[in-house]
């Protein structure tokens, strides 16, 4: 138990960070977007964590590291190894030790300074990354066909509960305990809900109905859940450039160029590129012009470094079309085309060596 003497009152920020390296690129930049945000100072009045199993990619980061192992996963995951069970559990060894705390995933950015952020984390009040659709409206999913009338009896939800993206997890120490109501919650839950891989989150937000108000930072952070390899693709780039000095003017000016937009050609490009295919064979024609999306000559250099991710998603959405493999010899003829090989110039051998070296098992 923390004595009331140890408790502080600097804001914690908190990130939680395990497994693949892509992981430990997501945190990275999203500590470096927080760091920009709150701008050129020595003398933040908030404090960063990292409970990490690699403490390697944070040496060069103004942040506190605190080590896990697979022993402490295992215990946090709890008796269903749900792993990600283990968020609430890091938060509410946190909030035992600060007066406020926000545990935010890795697939994150700074669009506003962090105080900001923890200007929104009030008594009584869970702060969430945004609101989602109402409980009433995923009658279709195992949370509610397995939960509903157990949530009902017990007075605990209703349809009317909006569900919450826990991308955020905001709390004061006096509302923690509401981390030990949803940890009990994830358990009781978990086997009735097999496959539910959000039932961390909805418990969350099962826990905070009628007792705390829920408030949401949409504005402030973008949580890149959807389209997530478009944004891995911009901060790998990131991470390449300055991953050597990722507290420098350069790394901190680059984080505002790594934005929230998705890297769409504009209008008139995607009308160019519908009638130039029209002469490219039927069976092909979507992909061709969905890989033109990714040839698109974007100012911004984070944005050109999604071209191979448009080019994947095009050729996954060929094949999912066809309901079938495309192998190396078909995307070839496909290619060779000649309006294709005219509308790609260049880039069309790299395209080819791309999306062949994708397939190759490694």
């Amino acid at each position: 138990m923390t004595s009331l003497s140890q408790i502080t009152s600097r804001p914690q920020l908190v990130y939680l960070v395990f497994g693949a390296q892509t992981y430990h690129q997501e945190a990275v930049f999203s500590i470096a977007s927080a760091l920009a945000k709150a701008g050129a100072t020595t003398d933040r009045p908030f404090d960063i964590q990292v409970f990490s199993d690699n403490p390697e990619p944070y040496r060069d980061l103004p942040v506190r590291v605190r080590p896990i192992d697979a022993d402490m996963r295992r215990e946090w995951s709890g008796p269903h190894h749900y792993h990600f069970r283990c968020k609430h559990v890091v938060a509410r060894l946190v909030l035992e030790e600060a007066e406020k705390a926000i545990l935010i995933d890795t697939d994150t950015f700074f669009l506003d300074g962090p105080m900001k952020l923890f200007e929104r984390v009030q008594p009584d009040t869970l702060l969430c990354n945004a609101f989602q659709i109402r409980y009433a409206d995923c009658k279709e999913t195992v949370l509610y066909t397995a939960l509903a009338k157990t949530l009902a009896e017990r007075n605990l939800a209703d349809d009317q509960m909006r569900l919450v993206n826990s991308g955020v997890i905001g709390l004061t120490r006096n509302n923690a305990p509401i981390l030990d109501t949803s940890i009990a919650l994830m358990d009781e839950f978990f086997p009735m809900t097999p496959g539910a891989i959000t039932l961390e989150e909805f418990c969350l937000g099962v826990a905070a109905y009628r007792s705390l108000k829920i408030d949401q930072c949409a504005d402030l952070i973008h949580h890149y859940w959807s389209r997530k390899p478009v944004f891995r693709a911009k901060v790998l780039a990131w991470i390449r450039k300055h991953r050597h000095d990722p507290l420098g003017a350069g790394a901190m000016h680059d984080t505002e160029n790594v934005s929230p937009k998705l890297p769409r050609p504009a209008t008139w490009q995607r009308l160019m590129y519908k009638t130039a295919t029209l002469v490219v064979p039927q069976p092909q024609r979507q992909f061709v012009r969905e890989v033109l999306y990714g040839c698109c000559e974007h100012p911004n250099e984070f944005d050109r470094a999604c071209s191979p991710v448009w080019w994947e998603k095009a050729f996954s959405n060929a094949e999912h079309r066809l309901k079938k493999p495309i192998a190396p010899a078909q995307l070839r003829q496909w290619l060779d085309h000649w309006a294709v090989r005219r509308l790609l110039g260049r880039r069309r051998t790299a395209i080819y060596q791309h999306l062949v070296q994708m397939q190759t098992p490694r």
